[in-house]
């Protein structure tokens, strides 16, 4: 049995990548034990690879306002409400880690509304929904919903980023049919033996 394809597009062999990207899709699988399929469907665009992951590099893993697992919650989140199973799926993954939760990832890709967050993620989670379908639309009265939920303007910034920049991640995604790895559906659900 083959197994399926990453991407709809052709995926560069590992040998035939710039060293830059070769390495750091090395990187990635002696961290994580396997390579996730994002990086082997962006690597047949080098220049678009680099700006994608540092741009995802600098909202994901800089100090901020919010916590990594809140800033996964925004992924996960609008990921699901533009139907982006690669993202879910993958980024599911890395919240359950982050928060050390095993329910939290399903909970907020079916409802986030009903989940086990805060008052001040849900209030998070509205505005990055708002930001991701219809940011045409946020005015003064979500910036005082946030502010009333002790976000600054460096947080809503945050907030904002992160739910574009998984926007164009989320149709990237669904357009070259990205599959998510297998790997990542059982990542956090279990304690580590």
């Amino acid at each position: 049995m083959t197994s399926p394809a990453v991407s709809r597009f052709p995926v560069p062999a590992l040998a035939d990548m710039p060293e830059d990207i070769r390495s750091r899709i090395v990187g990635v699988q002696e961290k994580s034990g396997f390579v996730p399929n994002v990086f082997l469907a962006l690597a047949a665009r080098p220049d678009e690879f680099r700006a994608f992951f540092a741009y995802h590099d600098a909202l994901m893993e800089k100090d901020s306002g919010l916590s990594k697992a809140e800033r996964e919650m925004i992924v996960v989140a609008t990921s699901a409400a533009n139907q982006c199973q690669y993202c879910v799926v993958a980024h599911g993954a890395i919240l359950r880690i982050r928060a050390k939760n095993p329910l939290i990832a399903d909970q907020i890709a079916t409802n986030y509304r009903k989940a086990d967050i805060t008052p001040r993620q849900k209030a998070m989670l509205d505005f990055a929904m708002k930001v991701s379908r219809e940011a045409e639309t946020v005015g003064e009265p979500d910036f005082e919903a946030l502010k009333a939920h002790g976000f600054d303007d460096d947080d809503i910034w945050d907030i904002t980023a992160v739910a574009a920049f998984f926007a164009l991640s989320n149709r990237m995604a669904n357009v070259t049919a990205m599959r998510p790895n297998d790997e990542f559906y059982l990542m956090g659900r279990l304690p580590k033996a």
